[in-house]
């Protein structure tokens, strides 16, 4: 490469976004530059719709002299609906050079208004289908299209699940469509591009089939809470076909549609599907198919009002796997093992005879004896029931459902027909369609597993929400769990879109007076709408999702239009909280789940010994400084000094409750220590001998933990940050119960519930609430990246604008560790290896970022760059010693810094 370029652009996260009905998108772009220090110093940013040109742009900025590269809002004349825009940027930087204008970006607009639906909700007439009947429905309609066809385009949801076809072909590759959201105030419509099918110029048949999905199949626990958001299914459907003359036509789902039974005879989320091939219809979608013996349609009275076009990327097939092995069970079962405990559904490819039934039934375990294990599912039955055709090559994947498995069981098999089940069954990896962001490596095998099962975890977690389990008959969106792992998911993924559409469910589904549910959407609750005046349970670091998980969107994407629309809802809950204590600065009221799991708990206790009053303030005083931190940064100055002064208020009082006048904090656990620590509850002298005592507990356990959900995430950052990184290393790398090894040794793939969901002997924890899919103590993983690589930001400066390169060394335990970042400026490198006596970190920062380096225990003396004096190298800006060691600044560029190993200090013990 030669000179600056410009790369990647974006309108809304995205390069190519086909329907949203976001009216001032936002853009952002990376640069490429041969030189090191590349600042962007301006930009001209032009929209044009797609069809024009760039010589007469519908907005031009005009040179607008600024570094901002990330969130440029769009700020031209109002967009149109339906139509399809196009944007380009070019940019100067600090060395006067000026770059080629980029390739276009794409987006295309949706509805911006509900008039704009013509179609009405449609389901099959009650007379003919029962309407709670259990198999999906078939919808469909013949209609006729001219010639001189130029585009023509889809708008769809459903009242369920629901999957497009039109002359006989899926249309889109989306699974599980509309997603899952707070139905009541928020649905999500789809759209899709079917120009290339339709046949111009003559008859079409489109169709869709429909199935009950989150919206009215069982949701939780209780196995028969159905009709959560309603207890009938529609369709809703808009085809506008535009023509080369300018003229248009609209086909609408209406009355006029026809419906039937489909094979699929049973479809649910948790309990799988049941599909009875020799029902299919072959052509059914098409002009030529006879509907003669289907039955009518009628409408039905459903709102248009809260339809929001798709926020985030689809759930997709992201990824194939072919089966491990086949095993033979001690109990005779013939099971598949996956190799992988993955989040999916099965692809069965057979030749059978016809009126064959095969039942598939998924797991995550075998048992200590080696057979199929289900309990942890408990009434959750992940069943598919397969009846063939017995038409050569037939081939069938469930549509309306996914499992959480490693092993498959098969039952119902002709002879001889397992011999070909190796090459018979792929599975299908199915999440929602997040772009990967994130690596971690280092000396470790198992630590490398471990990142690998984080990976895992999150991918099966995060299908359209982010999810606690995705097996058992729960698959609910937890947000206690959501807000401890937000910064690790936005590391390895792209989570930007994702988390904003949950955290406007989140919004919608809070109650006025600031509570927050457990679960979001609320599949808690005895209907989806609760009473305006329900007060809905709530807890402590659940309810504080709304305030931690924007802020850490907005850190690591600069996203403040996030940060402006969740910002009520941010301080509704802390508000809310104000009034629960008996006094406003102490939360000491009220249930809560405190430490969950936490290995402290008391028998028969899933809760942790750490006070829950002690949890809940100090959560409630890191929510209210990061709602002043929020405050800053949307210039509300007033709240900037009423919550800082909050802020003060609750640190002040929780040290009279929970410390005592020598700096002893009153409970004597892990998870207490910690929260004191990483919340900033604690200064001076008792923080040292808090940092102390947490080091000392941790040491004397074996170097093995007791946290739970609540202080498992930071514990590690409490002991790094507070000068025991050794200690935390040593945690990390601990093979025995409990300790995030110890799943990697007994073979887990993904992250586990429970530390001992399988003990050393074999047998399970509990079959009630044993997830071996469960993402939370993966929060590890944000640590590992921010702390061992040292690949973290200042932020101040938002989004990775100022990377901040701290590598720690784990004394012997590790020899190298290296993390990247696709950051919304770039790809960030942070690495280290100790070997030979020498230390070299190499880091890459992208252009227009700068990036502080701190290297401990060292002085610029003894760093080089590149074999030359660290402090006179190019890109080098700033360099000093300071006690602890260097602190260089260094603009954009890959750089090697240098330097002989140093025996390192004994850290200090507690006396």
């Amino acid at each position: 490469m030669r000179g600056i370029t410009v790369t990647s652009l974006t309108s809304e996260y995205r390069t190519e976004l086909l329907g949203t009905d976001v009216r001032a998108p936002r853009f952002g772009w990376q640069l490429g530059s041969d030189r090191r220090g590349t600042v962007q110093e301006a930009y001209r940013l032009q929209v044009a719709e797609a069809d024009g040109d760039y010589s007469a742009p519908l907005w031009d900025s005009g040179r607008v002299l600024a570094d901002a590269s990330i969130q440029i809002v769009y700020a031209g004349p109002a967009l149109r609906s339906r139509t399809r825009y196009k944007a380009r940027v070019q940019v100067r930087d600090n060395f006067g050079r000026e770059s080629d204008w980029s390739d276009s970006v794409w987006w295309e607009t949706a509805f911006f208004s509900p008039d704009e639906w013509q179609a009405q909700w449609i389901t099959p007439a009650a007379s003919a289908i029962d309407p709670q009947a259990a198999p999906a429905f078939l919808l469909a309609k013949r209609f006729a299209v001219r010639s001189g066809v130029v585009s023509a385009r889809v708008y769809a949801t459903a009242a369920g699940v629901y999957e497009l076809y039109l002359n006989g072909e899926k249309v889109g590759d989306e699974l599980l469509s509309p997603g899952w959201t707070s139905y009541r105030y928020r649905q999500q419509y789809q759209t899709y591009d079917v120009t290339s099918l339709l046949a111009a110029g003559g008859s079409n048949g489109i169709g869709a089939i429909l199935g009950n999905g989150w919206y009215k199949g069982r949701l939780g626990w209780e196995a028969n809470k159905v009709n959560h958001y309603g207890d009938r299914r529609a369709l809703l459907l808009q085809l506008h076909v535009v023509y080369a003359d300018g003229t248009e036509e609209v086909v609408g789902s209406d009355a006029s549609w026809r419906a039937a039974e489909g094979p699929i005879r049973l479809s649910d989320i948790y309990d799988g599907e049941t599909y009875d091939a020799s029902m299919e219809q072959s052509g059914w979608s098409t002009a030529e198919f006879d509907d003669s013996a289907w039955s009518g349609t009628e409408t039905i009275d459903l709102p248009v009002t809260q339809l929001k076009a798709q926020e985030h990327q689809p759930i997709r097939v992201t990824e194939v796997i072919k089966p491990k092995s086949l095993i033979l069970t001690p109990r005779g079962e013939t099971v598949l093992d996956m190799g992988q405990n993955m989040v999916g559904r099965i692809r069965l490819s057979l030749d059978v005879p016809a009126g064959t039934t095969i039942t598939i039934r998924h797991a995550e375990v075998l048992d200590k004896d080696g057979n199929f294990y289900i309990g942890n599912l408990r009434t959750a039955k992940q069943t598919i029931v397969y009846t063939a055709a017995g038409i050569p090559g037939e081939t069938y994947a469930p549509t309306f459902t996914f499992m959480g498995f490693q092993y498959l069981s098969f039952e119902g098999l002709p002879e001889g027909a397992a011999d070909g089940l190796l090459t018979a069954v792929i599975g299908e990896v199915i999440h929602s369609d997040m772009m990967p962001t994130g690596e971690f490596d280092c000396s470790s095998d198992m630590v490398n597993r471990l990142q690998h099962n984080i990976r895992w975890g999150q991918r099966g977690n995060f299908v359209d929400l982010p999810t606690d389990c995705p097996q058992r008959d729960e698959r609910l969106g937890w947000t206690g769990d959501a807000q401890v792992f937000v910064r690790t998911a936005a590391f390895n993924y792209d989570v930007a879109s994702f988390f904003t559409k949950w955290l406007r469910d989140l919004k919608a589904d809070q109650r006025p007076n600031g509570s927050v549910p457990f679960v979001i959407p609320n599949a808690l609750s005895s209907s989806g709408l609760p009473p305006a005046d329900e007060d809905i349970p709530t807890s402590a670091a659940w309810g504080d999702a709304a305030v931690i998980c924007p802020w850490t969107i907005y850190l690591c994407y600069g996203d403040v239009r996030l940060l402006s629309e969740q910002y009520e809802s941010m301080r509704a809950w802390v508000e809310y909280i104000r009034g629960q204590g008996k006094n406003e600065h102490l939360w000491n009221t009220g249930f809560h789940f405190g430490d969950w799991l936490g290995l402290d708990a008391k028998e028969n206790s899933y809760i942790g010994a750490t006070p829950r009053d002690l949890i809940a303030t100090a959560y409630f005083a890191y929510s209210a400084r990061l709602l002043r931190e929020t405050a800053v940064v949307l210039g509300k100055a007033a709240d900037v000094r009423a919550y800082g002064e909050l802020y003060e208020r609750i640190k002040a009082e929780f040290r009279r409750e929970f410390l005592t006048p020598n700096g002893r904090l009153a409970a004597p656990t892990q998870t207490a220590h910690v929260l004191a620590l990483v919340f900033g509850l604690v200064e001076g002298d008792a923080k040292k001998r808090i940092a102390r005592e947490l080091n000392q507990m941790v040491a004397e356990n074996g170097h093995h933990l007791t946290t739970g959900f609540v202080g498992t995430p930071y514990l590690c950052f409490a002991l790094s940050d507070n000068g025991y990184h050794a200690t935390a290393v040593k945690l990390l790398m601990q093979e025995t119960y409990p300790s995030w090894l110890y799943s990697v040794s007994k073979g887990a793939t993904t992250i586990w519930e429970h530390w001992d969901g399988i003990k050393p002997d074999g047998s399970f924890w509990s079959d009630d609430m044993n997830s071996y899919n469960h993402y939370a103590y993966g929060a590890v993983g944000e640590w590992m990246y921010r702390c061992v690589a040292g690949l973290d930001m200042d932020e101040a400066q938002a989004a990775y604008k100022k990377v901040r390169i701290r590598p720690r060394f784990a004394d012997g335990a590790l020899t190298h560790a290296r993390a990247a970042l696709e950051s919304p400026y770039g790809r960030i490198e942070s690495g280290w290896k100790q070997e030979g006596g020498e230390t070299v970190v190499r880091i890459a920062i992208p252009a227009n970022a700068t990036a502080d380096v701190i290297l401990e225990g060292i002085s610029l003396a003894e760093l080089q760059e590149s074999g030359n004096a660290a402090a006179a190298a190019d890109g080098v800006l700033t360099a000093a010693d300071t006690e602890g060691g260097v602190l260089l600044t260094v603009g954009s560029g890959e750089y090697a810094f240098r330097y002989a190993v140093k025996e390192k200090a004994e850290e200090p013990v507690l006396a």
